[in-house]
Order: C-alpha cells, then structure tokens, then sequence
C-alpha cells in the first residue's frame, strides 16, 4: 500500500467514525484532505466507500429511518444536482464557494439564536436542493439536510441521513458513470480505503451514546460549522 493510500484511509477512517457517531461529515472531514494527497480519490472512490457506509448506518438504525423526508429531499436533490453543475460551469469558483459556506454559517447562527428548523415538506425539498447544488459544487452537502433535523433524536437523524446520503451517492455514482468518469484506478483505490470506513463505522458504534440525549443539535451545528470554515479557508488556498 502506498503512503499516499495509507494516509488516505487513515483520513476516511476518522471521518467515517464522525459520520457514524453524529449522521454526516465524512466528506467534510475527508475531501478537503483528500484533494491535497491525490485528486484522483476525489469524488468517486469517496463516493464510493460513502455509499458503504451510508448502507451500513441505514441498517443498523434501519427502524428509525424516516422515509418521507428521504423522499422529499431526494426530490429536491436532482434538480439542486444540475443547478449545481450549472454553478460549477458558469459562476467564478471561489465567489460560489464563499456564497455556501455563509450560507451554512448563516443557518447555524440563526439556528443558535431563533430558528427552530423542522423536517416540513417544504423544508425538505428546499434542502434537498441546497443540498444538490452546494454538494456537487462544494462538497458541502450534508449540512442543509442534517440542520432540519438538528431537534430530532440521535438515531432518526443518523438512519435517515444515511438512507438519504445512499440514495444521493447512487445517483451520483450513476451520473458519473454514465460520463465515464468511473475508471478501473477508481475502484482499486476504492477498495484499498473500504477497510478503513469500514473500521471507521465500527469504532463509532459505542460513541453514538455520547452525543444523544441533546447532544445531538450541538454535534450537528458543530460539524456544519467546521466544515463551512473549512470550505473558505480552501477556497483562498
């Protein structure tokens, strides 16, 4: 295994724990680190150890999957899917990057102040294409479907987002391939790195404890947070 890889899945393997305790933030933590060690692991060998552990958190918590707001958000995510490519193809990089990331930061002020979000239809498809746009364009994803279920219990959130990041990773998965941009080195590093998620999502079973109970909305606006601070501090890079 070459150091590059073995960096790589040391990456995962932390951001899988984070993902598998909290509901999301595998690709906050993984992608910005990932791009510097090797462009080629990112987005498909990422998007592919993703949908791995999106299955393996849906399964374990599958009782406390919420379906109606997959579905809702799902169709607000294809439509945010195009919107944003088109982002990517017309709008300066770093101007798009900046307008995202004050976005989450926006919603996690207001969320600590006055907004109370709720997972309501509207709400859901809104997010779902925020989460499309800010997804394809930014890597920055998760954020806008994980703050409407800030108040929900610990397992609703993590076995919906996974249902829900399972579904988006498919779909991305389907695009790129369908472009032919999934390759035979895509899926040799993919499987290089599955064992490290794999770990990852092991090690984060007996955490999960730690952050339910109202620790859940902390943990949520936290990781939105470092990861918007993230996004700009790459994108100045």
């Amino acid at each position: 295994m070459s150091t590059t890889l073995l960096l790589a899945g040391t990456v995962l393997l932390i951001g899988s724990i984070v993902q598998g305790t909290v509901g999301y933030g595998l690709n906050l933590v993984a992608g910005p680190i990932l791009v510097l060690l090797d462009p080629m692991l990112v987005p498909v060998p990422v998007l592919l150890v993703a949908t791995v552990q999106a299955v393996n958190a849906a399964v374990r918590e599958f009782a406390h999957v919420e379906w109606r707001g997959v579905g809702w958000a799902m169709l607000g995510r294809l439509p945010g899917n195009l919107l944003g490519v088109l982002a990517v193809a017309t709008l300066p990089v770093l101007g798009f990057n900046l307008l995202v990331a004050f976005s989450v930061l926006a919603c996690v002020a207001l969320s600590l102040i006055t907004w109370s979000p709720r997972p309501t239809t509207r709400g859901l498809v809104l997010a779902g294409v925020a989460s499309g746009a800010f997804g394809t364009s930014a890597s920055l994803g998760g954020p806008p479907v994980a703050l409407l279920y800030q108040n929900e219990k610990g397992p609703t959130v993590r076995a919906t987002l996974a249902a829900y990041f399972f579904l988006a990773s498919l779909s991305s998965l389907v695009t790129l391939a369908a472009a032919g941009q999934v390759t035979g080195e895509h899926l040799r590093a993919a499987l290089v790195l599955l064992p490290f998620v794999l770990v990852g999502f092991v090690l984060s079973g007996p955490l999960r404890r730690h952050v339910d109970g109202g620790r859940m909305r902390i943990a949520v606006l936290t990781i939105a947070a470092v990861g918007s601070v993230v996004l700009i501090v790459r994108s100045f890079s």
